[in-house]
């Protein structure tokens, strides 16, 4: 059984010019998403791996009743360091452009809020090469730099299609039995 971790997202009516961002850590680094897209936060869920995938995908869930693919952010990002691979990690359920996705990450902090002002583009070096325009923008919070992603861009096109074909994966649970359509 998953543990769910809730949160109320903002009120229409909240903080014109501000940004609410759930944080969260990789290793020693700060990340932000952006509250609207986050369905749901879980601990605990057992994942039933999927033979033939790309390596940052960890497998599948059953989250009553829908099947979740599950991205490790750690191998995505190229963050992946052996001492994460006895964590317990997070999954944060996110719904980008309808399509609901897991995605493990280390450490879920807290809900941020930030200025839209305060937000830097990140700098052109880090974004110069293609895998890295999935960086929103860059924050100070607490004396460290917090660096928000665009989940739209964390996975290219043909990752997305691939994602939706393990959507479409018929699963037996608690058996070694997977059978793709």
């Amino acid at each position: 059984m998953a543990e769910r971790i809730g949160f109320d997202k903002a009120d229409d009516n909240e903080d014109e010019g501000m940004l609410q961002l759930v944080g969260f850590d990789i290793g020693d680094e700060s990340f932000g998403v952006d509250i609207l897209i986050v369905q749901e936060i879980i601990r605990s869920a057992t994942i039933t791996a999927v033979p033939n995938s790309p390596e940052f995908v960890e497998g599948v869930i059953n989250l009553r009743g829908n099947i979740i693919p599950v991205v490790d952010l750690r191998k995505r990002l190229y963050l992946y360091t052996e001492e994460s691979a006895g964590r317990r990690a997070w999954i944060l359920i996110l719904n980008i452009s309808d399509r609901v996705v897991g995605f493990i990450v280390d450490q879920v902090t807290h809900v941020i809020k930030v200025s839209e002002d305060s937000v830097q583009p990140p700098p052109e070096i880090v974004i110069s090469g293609l895998e890295s325009q999935y960086i929103q923008g860059v924050c100070e919070l607490d004396q460290h730099l917090l660096v928000i992603l665009n989940f739209s861009r964390v996975l290219f096109n043909d990752e997305y299609n691939m994602l939706r074909d393990l959507e479409n994966t018929e699963m037996v649970l608690d058996e070694t039995m997977v059978v793709v359509d």
